[in-house]
C-alpha cells in the first residue's frame, strides 16, 4: 500500500516470536478527511475476527452526505488496555495529534481505560445500537420480555427527555422485573476485502458529490430558511431538513411563559417508534433577542438538523433569516475539502 501511495502510513509490531501482533494503516485520504469529520468517531472491534485471532478495528466518522467514512483501521491481536492505548496513541499521532471531541464505543472495559488515557478531553459514550442488540440475546428467552419488559425498556430509551426522567423510568424497570453476555479469512483475503469495501465507500461519496452539484432538489415551501439550506447543504442533508419543514405544518406551538427576552413554548407532536405512534409534548426555550433556542427533543444536538419544533417557533416569531450558527460546516456542499483532492488508486481511469 505504501509503495502504491506515498502518503499512506502503516505501523506493524511483532511479538517475541516475530509474529505479527498489531497493524494500523490510515490512508492519506483518511488522514486528510479527519480534519473535517474527526470531531465525532466510533471505534469498534466486533465486526470480524480472522483465523489468526486478530480483530478488525476501524475508526469511523460521518461525512457531509451523512455516509460513514473511514478515518483509519487496523488489526489487533489482543483487546487489553495496553494494546488499545498503543493503538489510540499511534492513530492520534497519524492524525497530527488532533483528538476527537466525542468517541462512541461498545461496552469494553479495556477500551474505556485506554480512551481515558489517550483522549482525556473527549466525550466518551457507549453505543446505543450495541446495547439494544444485546437486549434480545440476554433477555429474549424470558417470558416477561414479550409481555411487558421490552415495552418498558423502549419507553425508558425513547420516551424520556431528561436524565432525571430516564433514571426514574429505569429504576422502575429494575424494580418491576427484579433485575438486581464468524466467517474466517486469512490476512491477505481480509485486506483484499477491506480494499474492496473502501473502494465502494469512495465511489458512493463521489456519486453523492456529483448528484449534489448536478441535481437541485426543489423547495417545498416559500420559507427563506428552507431556501438557505437548499443553497448550502448537500442533497442528502437537505432532504433531512425538508422532512422537518414538512412537519411544521402539523405544529401548533403554545406559549407557556414569557420572561423578558426568554419565551418557553410547548409543542405537541406525533412520534413513531417501530409500529407504534403516540403524542409527545416537547418544550422549546427561545431567546427573542439572538434567536438562541433549545428543544427537549434534542434533534439538533444528536443529528445536526434543526427540528420542526424549533422551525415552528421561528415561524411563529416571524424569523426569516437563519443565524449562521444553525448552518453546520460539516453538511455544506460549497466547501472544497482537501481530502477529496488526494489522488488514490480508485480514481476513474486507473
Amino acid at each position: 500500500m505504501q509503495y502504491k501511495n506515498n502518503g499512506s502510513f502503516a505501523l506493524m509490531n511483532l511479538d517475541d516470536d516475530e509474529r505479527l501482533k498489531n497493524v494500523l494503516w490510515p490512508y492519506q485520504r483518511s488522514r486528510a478527511a479527519n480534519q473535517y469529520f474527526g470531531d465525532v468517531i466510533t471505534f469498534d472491534t466486533i465486526y470480524l475476527t480472522n483465523r489468526y485471532g486478530m480483530s478488525f478495528a476501524p475508526f469511523v466518522g460521518v461525512n457531509h452526505h451523512g455516509q460513514s467514512i473511514l478515518l483509519g483501521a487496523g488489526l489487533i491481536s489482543s483487546e487489553d488496555t495496553e494494546t488499545f492505548t498503543l493503538f489510540f496513541q499511534t492513530w492520534l499521532q497519524c492524525m497530527d495529534g488532533k483528538p476527537p471531541k466525542a468517541i462512541i464505543i461498545d461496552q469494553d472495559g479495556a477500551m474505556k481505560n485506554a480512551i481515558a488515557n489517550v483522549f482525556p478531553e473527549s466525550r466518551h459514550r457507549f453505543c446505543l445500537w450495541h446495547i439494544l442488540k444485546k437486549v434480545l440475546k440476554k433477555l429474549g428467552s424470558y417470558a416477561a420480555y414479550k409481555s411487558g419488559l421490552k415495552s418498558h425498556l423502549m419507553k425508558c430509551v425513547y420516551d424520556t427527555q431528561t436524565i432525571e426522567e430516564f433514571e426514574k423510568c429505569w429504576d422502575g424497570l429494575i424494580n418491576t422485573y427484579d433485575l438486581h453476555e464468524n466467517v474466517w479469512t486469512n490476512l491477505k483475503e481480509f485486506v483484499d476485502q477491506f480494499d474492496s469495501a473502501l473502494r465502494k465507500k469512495i465511489e458512493n461519496e463521489n456519486n453523492e458529490d456529483f448528484h449534489t452539484f448536478s441535481v437541485t432538489i426543489p423547495c417545498i415551501s416559500r420559507s427563506p430558511i428552507e431556501k438557505r439550506f437548499q443553497e448550502l447543504y448537500t442533497n442528502a442533508k437537505f432532504r433531512e431538513v425538508q422532512q422537518q419543514v414538512i412537519g411544521v405544518l402539523d405544529m401548533d406551538p403554545h406559549l407557556l411563559s414569557e420572561d423578558g427576552i426568554m419565551k418557553t413554548y410547548l409543542v405537541e407532536d406525533e412520534v413513531r417508534v417501530e409500529e407504534f405512534a403516540k403524542l409527545v409534548t416537547y418544550s422549546v426555550n427561545f431567546n427573542v433577542e439572538d434567536c438562541d433556542r433549545k428543544c427537549s427533543c434534542g434533534l439538533f444536538k444528536m443529528r445536526g438538523i434543526l427540528c420542526r419544533h424549533i422551525l415552528a417557533i421561528f415561524k411563529a416569531n416571524g424569523i426569516k433569516l437563519l443565524p449562521d450558527r444553525y448552518i453546520l460546516y460539516r453538511w455544506r456542499k460549497d466547501i472544497k475539502r482537501r481530502y477529496t483532492l488526494i489522488h488514490n488508486r480508485y480514481d476513474a481511469g486507473n
